[in-house]
């Protein structure tokens, strides 16, 4: 649930939105990309000021994530594994601690602030869940059954996402590794995707009396982020027809259609929806894998995926500590806030540490 920075630049049809999006062989940034960062934390956003209009648009947006993830990091493991043999762990762990957590200890440091002086949340007690709420958050567990959302502030609840996202960065390099070196990368993804179903589909079983208790689970999702990898590994072998005008259009309203439908709390979420929205997912991915420019209109879009991550992290608790307050004006003034604070959150905190990393990582590459 990350995004870069974005320019303008001349281009040969006028004046174009250069992305920020890596390339899945760390080249050209894309835009197109971008794009759909700008549309999943869009239709999540969508979701928390609307509810009874987009019941749909917060799965289809966190799917959306997800696949884009399973996509971007599979391309990055399969480049460095193919051309090395191996994988550097260390390497590819830090830079993720290196996007990822900065914006993440500014959340929980004004959490706390806010928690302490303002307490919007009195009535539920968030003070004296303080504690566990901030270890939960640090540690990456908000998806753990019976561990991650018990006893915390219900304005964390979205960082279910974030753990899920973590713990496939911790897996997934060793599924990728094995399936290269076996000289089976397609193969072996498919068997990955395969385990990760029956997964899926126990972890429904498990929960067959309450489907809507598995929503938090990381099993529930690893379908997710499987497509997205197999997409990546398989993008050389797709029909023309399968990312053309049609196949576009189908994807874009399969999910538009999904966010106006409430699809939590059934088997089929798990099983059905989100299978769906990660194809319609990548297929807008290889659709887009070649517009590194777009047009200067879809600018706010580009820049809106420039600052997901924050702007997810963001979005639910304004939301929860405005609505005490506001009622149900509460999501649309949220999502200003929302936008408001990871622009602030993307110049302060995320783009000062990314460009100190790559000042450093050229560094190191000199030596």
């Amino acid at each position: 649930m990350s995004g870069g920075a974005g320019a303008d630049v001349a281009g040969a049809r006028g004046v174009l939105t250069r992305g920020t999006g890596t390339g899945a062989g760390g080249g050209a940034r894309v835009a197109a990309w971008d794009a759909l960062r700008g549309v999943a934390v869009g239709l999540v956003i969508l979701r928390h000021a609307w509810p009874e209009v987009f019941p749909g648009a917060g799965v289809v947006g966190v799917v959306m994530f997800f696949a884009l993830s399973g996509h971007l990091i599979t391309g990055l493991l399969v480049d460095e594994a193919s051309a090395t043999g191996r994988v550097d762990l260390k390497r590819f762990w830090w830079r993720r601690v290196r996007r990822l957590v900065p914006a993440l200890l500014a959340f929980v440091a004004v959490f706390v602030l806010v928690t302490l002086t303002i307490d919007p949340l009195a009535d539920v007690g968030d003070r004296a869940t303080l504690p566990r709420t901030v270890a939960v958050s640090l540690t990456y567990t908000a998806n753990l059954p019976y561990v991650g959302l018990v006893g915390v502030s219900p304005a964390i609840y979205h960082l279910w996402t974030l753990a899920t996202e973590e713990q496939f960065y911790l897996v997934w390099p060793f599924v990728v590794l094995l399936a290269v070196r076996a000289r089976r990368t397609v193969t072996g993804l498919v068997v990955a995707g395969g385990v990760a179903l029956a997964l899926t589909a126990a972890t429904v079983l498990w929960f067959r009396d309450a489907p809507d208790a598995a929503y938090p689970l990381p099993t529930s999702w690893l379908v997710c982020f499987v497509v997205g990898g197999l997409a990546r590994v398989t993008q050389d072998r797709w029909a023309r027809a399968a990312t053309g005008r049609v196949a576009v259009v189908a994807a874009a309203v399969l999910l538009a259609a999904l966010s106006v439908v409430d699809v939590r709390g059934h088997a089929a979420t798990y099983l059905v929806a989100a299978p769906a929205v990660s194809v319609a997912t990548v297929v807008l991915v290889h659709a887009g894998r070649r517009h590194v420019h777009l047009p200067r209109w879809l600018a706010p879009l580009v820049a809106l995926g420039t600052v997901s991550y924050a702007a997810y992290l963001w979005n639910y608790p304004l939301t929860m500590w405005l609505r005490p307050e506001l009622g149900v004006w509460a999501g649309p003034v949220g999502a200003v806030a929302s936008v408001a604070a990871a622009t602030v959150s993307w110049w302060l905190v995320e783009r000062p540490v990314r460009e100190h990393g790559r000042r450093r990582d050229a560094a190191v590459a000199r030596r």
